[in-house]
């Protein structure tokens, strides 16, 4: 009887006129669309596509002759599958076959299309962006019916509704029976009351989020027991289906990850329909009442070989901090080989990321030290650095061990006493562990772009091994991407992350390596919102440019890897040549192996003129790596005129 009452609720929950709830999907072809974002929109179409329905397929170009006529003039469309049976793969193949350049969002867990109250494929929803209602709901025209169509339609339905919501009026038909082919959910019509707290809820979100969210850790309330957790009930719903949580932001079709956090599709639609039926408490004990996993993991090392405690530091309750340079003597008076290394912030609040590595000295504007000998470095959800079996950093007596530290006030005022944790082997590993990054400063973010595109590489000059990536940008990061690009020319995307969070820095580490033949490049690129629509935006109206600060943007793609050639007792990394094919990978910026004169900014090219003369030796204008990397060195070991030491 509670079912057969709750359905017809539904229903009328979604409506015309009912607001929809925001959610976040990946389209067929692994972009991300948040449903608010499209606030500036004049209306926002959603038609409903299921592979094989013939009459989706019938009315495909009646879509879309709609949507090249109302989308420029800002009307927003999509395709919404909410099919049990359709994956993405084949809804991207279906959407090949029959020529789709609509965006389909794919409801893999239905729990979209459920909460939409959708039962048939070919319904056109039309929401209003100023206050997400439904204004409209039916079919798209009237041209096409089961086994039967006419050659044009006697009604245009969502034309008209288009028509009126642009020209101010209200829609007249605001719901019309769609003929379409039906949609199984069959997960709505289960008892969700009857899910166990206790058996299910409970060890579902003690594997998967209780690590952050418990005193002390990340997470902004503890999951300590069932009535903390029923009273966040509609914000755990609220983050599931706009994806903010739990915070891991690779497309699940394109890698495979050592510390992958998603839930899978049966767990996030089991716990949403535990919150939609209340969050019942049932029967049984409370397993969130048990003491916690630890919030720092310490991967069973036991007690750590060295503590390094840096200075501590006053962090006022609001403003911008410049980043900070702390540094510590090392205390060893013996070389050793790191294995791992835990940053334990000394307020998880207020540390927005911390990078660690020694140098042999010091000084006041250190920001570069951290990377004379890097060891690795912490951000919310990535803070503890096991190496790679095998491999190590190895850090010789004297020196001093450096960090940068970034830190974010949250309104109010803390002392900041963060420790380093370091874990050594007894006996030298198998190889160093190399640290890069594809980098672009110089980088220009128009005014108002709402999907500026940059991107840079890294040439592997020998045989490598590929063992992490991360992306990194700022406020106005919004989607980052990692391709392998062979010798031949061919192109493996490697990592996709549609939805970027600056919030949550995180490394993806491969599940099985990956084997780098030399000459590949590692090729990096990040889609940048510096429009209105981005709610994390310092201000629009700005051309951004590189920074440090998160008002200025980057391309800063990490890598960790090592090179096959090289053993613990047979170092041949060289500093100075990859830090130049560093440079190399975004002054060559169409990436064809050459930098030319018109490739630079009209400043730099200026300051390089000596650079070019001096190094084109080939005569063809431009400058290859190895001419590059010789005219450089040239300058910095005093062979040629110091007068182009500036094109450094």
């Amino acid at each position: 009887m509670r079912r057969l009452i709750l359905l017809p609720l539904l229903l009328l929950a979604c409506s015309a006129s009912a607001a929809v709830d925001n959610f976040r999907l990946l389209d067929h072809r692994g972009e991300s669309h948040e449903l608010y974002y499209y606030s500036d929109a004049p209306a926002v179409v959603l038609m409903i596509h299921g592979n094989g329905c013939s009459i989706v397929r019938n009315l495909l170009p009646d879509f879309e002759f709609v949507r090249s006529d109302y989308e420029p003039r800002g009307v927003r469309f999509f395709m919404l599958n909410s099919n049990l049976q359709d994956t993405r793969d084949s809804i991207s193949q279906e959407a090949e076959e029959w020529h789709v350049e609509t965006p389909i969002l794919v409801d893999d867990s239905q729990l979209i299309g459920e909460s939409l109250g959708l039962t048939r494929t070919a319904e056109v929803l039309v929401l209003d962006p100023k206050s997400w209602e439904l204004v409209y709901r039916g079919p798209l025209n009237d041209r096409v019916d089961f086994e039967r169509q006419l050659d044009a339609p006697r009604n245009t339905y969502l034309r008209d509704s288009l028509d009126a919501m642009l020209a101010g009026e209200e829609v007249s038909n605001a719901s019309i029976t769609t003929k379409g082919c039906l949609i199984n959910f069959p997960a709505a019509h289960e008892n969700h009351q009857e899910i166990s707290y206790s058996q299910t809820i409970a060890p579902l979100l003690r594997e998967n989020c209780v690590v952050c969210h418990q005193d002390g850790g990340i997470g902004s309330w503890p999951m300590s027991q069932h009535l903390l957790v029923q009273g966040f009930a509609p914000m755990i719903r609220e983050v599931i289906r706009t994806g903010r949580m739990p915070p891991w932001h690779a497309d699940p079709q394109v890698g495979h990850w050592l510390n992958d956090r998603t839930l899978s599709i049966e767990e996030r639609r089991t716990l949403v329909h535990w919150v939609e039926a209340g969050a019942p408490r049932g029967e049984g004990p409370d397993p969130l009442l048990e003491p916690p996993p630890p919030a720092i993991s310490e991967h069973g090392l036991g007690e750590p070989d060295l503590v390094i405690e840096l200075s501590p530091y006053e962090v006022p309750a609001t403003g911008v901090v410049d980043y900070k340079y702390p540094y510590v003597e090392n205390p060893l008076d013996r070389d050793v080989w790191i294995k791992a290394m835990v940053v334990e912030p000394g307020s998880v609040e207020v540390v927005h990321h911390a990078l660690v590595g020694t140098s042999a000295n010091v000084s006041t504007d250190n920001d570069e030290r951290i990377f004379d000998n890097y060891l690795g470095g912490y951000a919310p959800g990535s803070q503890d650095n096991l190496l790679p079996e095998g491999t190590g950093v190895f850090v010789p007596k004297g020196g001093y061990f450096n960090a940068q530290m970034h830190y974010t006030p949250y309104g109010r005022a803390v002392t900041d006493r963060s420790r380093l944790l370091l874990y050594f082997y007894e006996q030298p590993p198998e190889t160093f562990l190399r640290h890069g990054v594809v980098v672009n400063p110089l980088i220009r973010i128009p005014p108002g772009a709402k999907a500026h595109e940059e991107s840079a590489y890294f040439e592997f000059e020998r045989e490598a091994v590929l063992y992490a990536v991360l992306p990194h940008s700022h406020y106005r990061g919004k989607s980052s991407k990692f391709w392998l690009q062979y010798p031949d020319g061919r192109r493996e995307l490697i990592l996709s992350v549609p939805n970027y969070d600056f919030n949550w820095q995180r490394a993806y580490e491969f599940a099985e390596p990956r084997r780098i033949a030399a000459g590949t490049r590692l090729v990096h690129s990040t889609i940048y919102d510096n429009s209105p629509q981005n709610p994390g935006n310092p201000d629009p109206s700005r051309l951004v440019p590189w920074g440090q600060q998160s008002h200025d943007e980057m391309l800063y793609g990490d890598f960790l890897f090592t090179w096959v050639d090289e053993t613990s007792g047979n170092p041949i990394h060289d500093n100075e040549r990859f830090e130049i094919a560093q440079r190399m990978g975004f002054l060559d910026s169409d990436m064809d192996g050459v930098i030319r004169p018109e490739e630079l900014p009209t400043r730099l090219r200026e300051r390089m003129a000596s650079l070019f003369a001096q190094g084109d030796a080939d005569g063809d204008g431009g400058l290859s790596l190895d001419e590059y990397a010789g005219a450089l060195l040239a300058v910095r070991h005093g062979q040629a005129d110091r007068d182009v030491a500036v094109g450094q």
